[in-house]
């Protein structure tokens, strides 16, 4: 009798120390945060109104792409309590992001692609496009990643014409730009939508063909994918028919060492992701609102090309500009009033004058736009080579 109430005392007693253990790894925060938060008490009392005043709202993707990753690092970097304020917020991806920021109300800003603005232009779908959706940044490039399974045969891109291939979630930046390439190429593959893990176990079951992911590397649902579980990247030649939208790019080992093996690498395209927002007048609230995020941002682009923040912001270039779209007035005002380079810009600068040394036939002088892109991404491709030795 008294063993068996020693062990019921000893399973309560674990009992209360496990989930102590677990309310102290759940509600007590890191300690490092909490100095930082306390050291930058906010100035602002906490009303309604300074909250949604300070606070910008950023649609992004779904957590297989690149987009969250991006906004969930503007707010780690900008919040400063009631002070400003980066709320994130999970969409659909490219194209209902640009919808959301014409339509939904509470957006402020959203991530898509500069090829689906474009789309949206040709099309009408949400009117005069031109003079209600601006772009604040270009932010990077996000590559075309095309998995196939590794023993289905093809090894062509253009193998895929009539088969089944998953051109992910309607609504989707990646089922846009997918339609705009196989259609420039061409071809005519059957389109299914569905998130990527749904698309991986059809693809081992051999239901698909493909599945395609356009998403800034290293993307999350691929860099989880294995050649030993069957999959592997199918190279997306840079054709004649896509030079004007998109960009060379390469997929190499270090970018998805499961899939690739050392020293390969695969040849892709990329498309630019865009920071857009509405066009709203001078002298709103909404105008005022986008305005604040500006100051808070340009300033700090270094802070985001630093560990532990995402690849891609070593990308940003803040002054690169979206060939036909028209910049936020007071992301191009800032631009202005900022023109002097920082040391990280000249150092940047310093490192494409390099780039170009090494090849003698290129000039910039009389560039298009396109044509500069098609070198920057050379040189970001030079540049991850010199780091790689």
């Amino acid at each position: 009798m008294a063993e068996g109430r020693q062990r019921v005392y000893w399973q309560r007693s674990c009992f209360i120390v496990l989930t102590a253990a677990l309310i102290a790894a759940v509600c007590v925060p890191d300690f490092g945060q909490a100095q930082s938060h306390s050291a930058r008490r906010s100035s602002v009392p906490v009303t309604a109104d300074s909250i949604n005043a300070n606070t910008v709202a950023i649609v992004s993707g779904n957590p297989n792409g690149t987009y969250l990753s991006i906004v969930y690092d503007l707010s780690a970097v900008l919040d400063d309590g009631n002070d400003f304020r980066v709320l994130p917020i999970i969409g659909k991806g490219g194209a209902q992001n640009v919808r959301d920021v014409r339509y939904l109300k509470g957006v402020d800003l959203g991530i898509t692609q500069s090829v689906i603005l474009n789309t949206f232009r040709k099309t009408g779908e949400l009117g005069d496009i031109d003079n209600t959706i601006t772009y604040v940044a270009k932010l990077y490039n996000e590559e075309m990643h095309l998995v196939t399974g590794a023993n289905s045969g093809i090894t062509s891109i253009d193998q895929l014409d009539g088969k089944k291939v998953n051109f992910s979630d309607v609504g989707s930046g990646t089922q846009l730009s997918t339609r705009d390439v196989f259609e420039r190429l061409g071809l005519k593959p059957i389109e299914v939508n569905m998130g990527q893990a749904d698309a991986l176990k059809k693809l081992q079951a051999g239901e698909i063909a493909a599945t395609v992911l356009i998403a800034g590397k290293p993307a999350g649902s691929v860099a989880n994918t294995k050649a030993s579980d069957g999959f592997r990247l199918l190279p997306v030649p840079f054709a004649k028919e896509l030079q004007a939208d998109y960009l060379p790019a390469t997929l190499t080992s270090r970018d998805y060492p499961n899939l690739i093996e050392p020293g390969r690498s695969v040849g892709t395209v990329a498309v630019g992701a865009v920071l857009i927002a509405y066009n709203w007048p001078r002298n709103t609230e909404r105008y005022r609102r986008v305005e604040k995020f500006v100051e808070q941002f340009f300033p700090r682009l270094a802070d985001f090309q630093k560990s532990p923040r995402h690849p891609k912001w070593k990308e940003t270039n803040l002054a690169a500009a979206v060939p036909g779209w028209k910049r936020f007035p007071a992301a191009e005002e800032w631009l202005k009033q900022h023109s002097s380079a920082t040391p990280s810009t000249r150092d940047q600068r310093e490192q494409f004058k390099r780039f170009l040394e090494t090849r003698p036939k290129a000039s910039s002088e009389g560039d298009t736009s396109a044509d500069l892109d098609h070198l920057f991404q050379e040189f970001l491709l030079w540049s991850e080579t010199r780091e790689n030795h």
